[in-house]
Parts: structure tokens; C-alpha cells; sequence
């Protein structure tokens, strides 16, 4: 059935980045950062329900902790959540240099904590993930660093899908300063054998290789890649898996997009889902074309899965952590509890689908944009 729905606005840092500066790979000008600032402030008041940091993602990789303090200070000031998609889901990452030492993930959250400890921001981080098997020890850990965090007065939450996989852009394992770089160069002999090198020995550590990365969209002419994993193309084409990587990123512009795992265990998402600071996402969207993102169809329903199974949280709560705990987390008014008035009782209050009729002219006027 096609739906109407509302949507709550979060403006990203990203766009807001590229808006006056490009991807380009250095420290914004004072004159950029004001810029981007106040595209972020004006988003704000003009009912915005809060703003959203993607620091393993282009632009965003390229911003440095005051950047972001700056970004979470335009929260704190309108009151309004940061939602944030860490630099490091993994025990080792391209995000930082050292391959040894503390945990990639935990010193991406180690930045979240100087941007914001002793603050009252309200903190979300997106998601609690453990991309590769090497990860999955640090999930103590990161609950603690959150709980510490909120003794300084930080409101913290999290929020989990129920898939132990996730989709990506097929960028996402490539170092900052080898996506800085032009086609040319990143093309050049020198510049490929550092980056092969630097993967494999991230590969050993992580737990995490080209066997677990599967193609889902590269682009027209390519659909013989999809479905299949970058060492299976990498056979079929003759070719090392670097190799096939580096091509299948060329091939689409690198913006192709790539199911991967582990991302998880049952075993992480049944603890995660009795915590209370814990919130229910499927971080997955319908595309027009490729593999399709299995969260779409099955992730809410694994939830209540669980829930009936013993192995989740209650039933009322699963249910709450999907609708009313979202709408309190970021303040949508009207929403996500079914009460009189309330515009969530079918779509914003309004009866769209009765005994299989469907309201043609209902479905097309009950969504709109949220002011929060």
C-alpha cells in the first residue's frame, strides 16, 4: 500500500559543509564555518527537529572536534537533539592512523565526549554497531563511556536496528585522504599500494574483509555485479580484490551502495534491547533499483519477534521504543502515541484505508512537513 506521511526534518552538517566549502579536505575558512553555521542556526528556526552529524561520511570526515562542537553548541542553544553517525563503528577503521592501541570506535566516541561533556545536549548516537568481528568486545565498553557521559549532565541515547548487517555507501572503508584526492592521483601506483596495504592489515585485524562486502547497486550496465561480494567479482573478473574493489568505486562514481556484515550479533541486539536509553530504527529506505536493504521488510517485525520470543524487551516497551519514545526524543508534537487528537490514530488523524477502500484524495493531503 503507498502511504502519506510527515517527516521531522534533521539538517545535515554534510550539506550544510559542501554548501560553502565543497568536499574539500581541510579546515574550513572563518568565513566558511559562519556560513555554515548559519544555514544549521536558520534550518533551527525555522522548526528544524534538530541537526545531524555524518563524520564517517564525506564531507563530515574532513571536520575536527571544535567544527563539530560548534555544530552541537546550535543544539544546545534551540534545545534540540544531535543526532550523530560516528567516525568509527569498528575496533579499526580508515578514520585514524594508528591500526594499534584504543579502539577506533572508542575514540570516535571519545570525540563525542569533548563535544559535548558538561553540556546539556541532547546526544543520539546512530547506531550502536560493531562492524566486524574484532568489534564486538567493545559494546561494554561504549555503555560505560555513555553512562559516564550522562553523569556530566549529557542526555544520551542510542538507537539499534535488528539486522546484523547494513547497507553503504562503497566508500565507506576508504581512508580521508585517499577520497580527498582527484581521480588521477588516487589512481597513481604509490597511492594504490599504500591504500592495499593499509586495508589488508586492517582486514586482519578487523575480522572484516572483501568477502563480507556484497554489492548492492553500482549502476546501469553493472547489474551482473549485484548480490555478489567484491572477492567474487574479483575471481569472475581476474583481478585482486583491492583491484575490483577500486573499479567497482569508479564504476559508480563511487557512490554505489553495498550490503555488509557483521554488523552485529542477536546476542549484542537482545542486550541492547532491554536498555532503556536503547531506541528502534531500520536504517533502510526502499530504492528504485539494485539489491534491496532486507531491514525495509523484516526489522520491526524481528522486534516484536523477539519481544513474543522472551528474548526482547516487553511488548508495551517495544512497542514504545518504536513510536512514543522517538516522538518524545525529538519532541514531535502530536505523535507517536495513540491518543485523542493525536495524528498518528491512521495518517495524522484521518482515515485513509477502510475495509480495503482506499481514500485516493485522503492519501495525497494528510502528510506534511513538522515544525517542532
Amino acid at each position: 500500500m503507498r502511504t502519506s506521511w510527515a517527516a521531522a526534518c534533521l539538517p545535515i552538517h554534510c550539506s550544510a559543509r559542501a554548501a560553502v566549502s565543497g568536499f574539500a579536505n581541510r579546515k574550513l575558512t572563518p568565513e566558511e564555518e559562519a556560513g555554515m553555521l548559519a544555514i544549521l542556526e536558520k534550518a533551527l528556526q525555522q522548526g528544524a527537529a534538530g541537526l545531524s552529524l555524518g563524520m564517517m561520511y564525506e564531507p563530515g570526515l574532513y571536520a575536527d572536534v571544535e567544527e563539530q562542537r560548534k555544530v552541537a553548541e546550535l543544539c544546545v542553544k534551540y534545545n534540540k537533539p544531535l543526532t550523530v553517525h560516528p567516525r568509527a563503528e569498528s575496533k579499526v577503521s580508515m578514520a585514524y592512523p594508528q591500526l594499534f592501541g584504543r579502539s577506533h570506535l572508542l575514540r570516535a566516541f571519545d570525540e563525542l565526549v569533548e563535544i559535548s561533556k558538561n553540556t546539556p545536549l541532547k546526544l543520539h548516537y546512530s547506531h550502536a554497531i560493531f562492524v566486524g568481528r574484532s568489534s564486538f568486545k567493545d559494546k561494554a565498553e561504549l555503555l560505560r563511556l555513555m553512562d559516564e557521559l550522562r553523569k556530566t549532565g549529557t542526555d544520551v541515547t542510542f538507537d539499534i536496528y535488528n539486522e546484523c548487517l547494513g547497507v553503504s555507501v562503497i566508500t565507506v572503508i576508504l581512508p580521508g585522504w585517499y577520497q580527498g584526492m582527484s581521480v588521477e592521483e588516487k589512481r597513481k601506483p604509490f597511492n594504490r599500494l599504500k591504500l592495499a596495504a593499509l586495508v589488508k592489515a586492517t582486514s586482519l585485524l578487523l575480522g572484516f574483509g572483501f568477502k563480507d562486502i556484497v554489492v548492492a547497486y553500482i549502476g546501469p550496465g553493472y547489474e551482473r555485479f549485484e548480490g555478489k561480494s567484491v572477492h567474487q567479482i574479483a575471481r569472475e573478473e581476474g583481478m585482486s580484490d583491492i583491484n575490483a574493489y577500486l573499479m567497482l568505486c569508479e564504476a559508480s562514481d563511487f557512490k554505489g551502495r553495498v550490503n555488509m556484515g557483521p554488523y552485529s550479533t542477536k546476542e549484542i541486539i537482545s542486550d541492547f534491547e532491554h536498555d532503556e536509553h536503547c531506541l528502534y530504527m531500520t536504517d533502510a529506505w526502499v530504492e528504485d533499483h539494485g539489491v534491496q536493504n532486507p531491514a525495509i521488510y523484516d526489522c520491526y517485525p524481528k522486534f516484536l519477534r523477539d519481544s513474543l520470543l522472551g528474548t526482547g524487551d516487553t511488548m508495551p516497551n517495544t512497542v514504545r521504543r518504536m513510536t512514543g519514545a522517538i516522538a518524545d526524543r525529538f519532541m514531535l508534537p502530536e505523535r507517536g502515541y495513540l491518543k485523542e487528537g493525536y495524528l498518528k490514530l491512521f495518517i495524522n488523524g484521518t482515515l485513509v484505508l477502510d475495509r480495503g477502500q482506499l481514500n485516493e484524495q485522503a492519501l495525497k493531503t494528510t502528510g506534511r512537513a513538522i515544525r517542532v
